[in-house]
């Protein structure tokens, strides 16, 4: 990915060309080698780290001004700061092994129109003092490359986490593998929202074909044609999210003769409508000591409008029996509250949204002061009520 970026980004390549040693870590250029002075008025080498604005597979114009640095703080060569670029001077851990210093910032009238303005200028800045003292120091040592990026599981650099300042964060969702069982309305967003995430594996299980009424509760818009050729909902949903994320494995129903495959999992999440495969999936999932989240709709008409209820249902070492007991009772009755098949895109949305907030939390991506093991949201009166362990 590092190269293939680097390759089709004339601005990258043209650091390259000229020598600079550049890296592409975690959604970041880094550029190393860059030689500075010291408040002792020694020469030290450091590095500059800019986040990455792309289109695709190549560079766009950069959008953020500001660098950071590996290393102390640049000085002159009579040892005095270079306060006229100090911005910030807090270490920060960007992910994949990746801590910067300081921060630096120096903005042109019209900004930085691509990244070799933008890296080039901060060397400039940086060395200039330190050639002073040592010639022969040099940001450009022409050295032999090697693709040092750490292995991606996405087919293009994830740069929002990044450009938002949360790369370290988003390594914590770098699991092993993930399951989701069910892809229909909401089962697809959770994949269409786990398929963002830095999961080494997806594995879907869905044994159903892709319908027209599977269109108007999915993300995406399918075409005609692709309706008209009856897909399996997991190859389909595969093929369109192994465009980003890669291993994302396709199954069918799952049953006695290959539930074994969840023995394996790291996670699973269970959207089913039948009352007795969510049974079977929670006993299982419960006797192979895998964590799994349950999720559930129940709508009704009411009057002429619709209301009810969405279900996160999170088991875990800690809530395993109390879940247990909630997910065994369902039954494939008509008038159970979680069977009637009402559903609407934007409520399969949230109830998947949902979810994935409740597993992030899970791997402390996000702040959970409850450690609540249910969820259940109220549509008419836009409530969630939540229960603990202690309840």
């Amino acid at each position: 990915m590092s190269r293939s970026l680097i390759s089709r980004s004339p601005d990258l390549k043209q650091l390259e060309d000229e020598g600079y040693e550049i890296e592409i870590r975690g959604g970041y250029l880094m550029l190393k080698g860059v030689p500075y002075v010291t408040k002792d008025k020694t020469v030290q080498f450091g590095a500059l780290v800019s986040d990455l604005e792309l289109a695709g597979n190549k560079t766009a114009t950069p959008q953020n001004h500001v660098v950071m640095f590996v290393g102390d703080m640049p000085c002159d060569k009579d040892g005095r700061e270079l306060t006229a670029i100090q911005h910030s001077s807090q270490d920060q851990d960007l992910g994949g092994s990746l801590t910067v210093n300081r921060s630096f910032s120096s903005k042109p009238k019209e900004g930085y129109t691509d990244y070799h303005q933008k890296m080039t200028t901060y060397v400039s800045i940086i060395s200039t003092p330190a050639q002073s003292i040592e010639p022969n120091a040099n940001a450009r040592p022409f050295a032999v490359l090697q693709d040092k990026s750490e292995y991606s599981v996405f087919e293009y650099p994830e740069t929002a986490s990044s450009r938002a300042g949360i790369r370290a964060l988003t390594e914590k969702l770098r699991i092993e593998t993930v399951a989701i069982i069910g892809l229909g309305g909401t089962g697809s967003y959770i994949l269409d929202f786990l398929a963002k995430t830095p999961v080494q594996e997806i594995h879907l299980f869905d044994g159903d074909r892709f319908g027209n009424h599977n269109a108007f509760r999915s993300p995406g818009a399918p075409s005609i044609d692709k309706l008209a050729s009856a897909p399996m909902k997991a190859e389909y949903f595969r093929d369109i999210y192994s465009e980003m994320h890669k291993n994302i494995f396709a199954n069918g129903f799952l049953d006695e003769s290959n539930v074994q495959l969840l023995r394996e999992m790291t996670f699973v999440f269970v959207s089913v409508d039948k009352g007795s495969s969510r049974k079977f999936i929670a006993e299982n999932l419960s006797d192979f000591g895998v964590p799994f989240i349950d999720v559930g709709m129940g709508i009704q008409e009411v009057d002429g409008s619709l209301g009810g209820q969405l279900r996160v249902t999170t088991s875990t070492n800690q809530s395993r029996e109390k879940t247990l007991s909630i997910l065994t009772h369902f039954g494939d009755d008509d008038e159970n509250d979680y069977s009637r098949n009402i559903q609407i895109a934007e409520l399969n949305a949230l109830n998947a949204a949902l979810a994935v907030i409740k597993w992030k939390k899970l791997f402390e991506f996000y702040a959970d002061l409850q450690d609540e093991y249910q969820s259940l949201y109220g549509i008419d009166g836009n409530r969630i009520l939540s229960r603990t362990i202690c309840d």
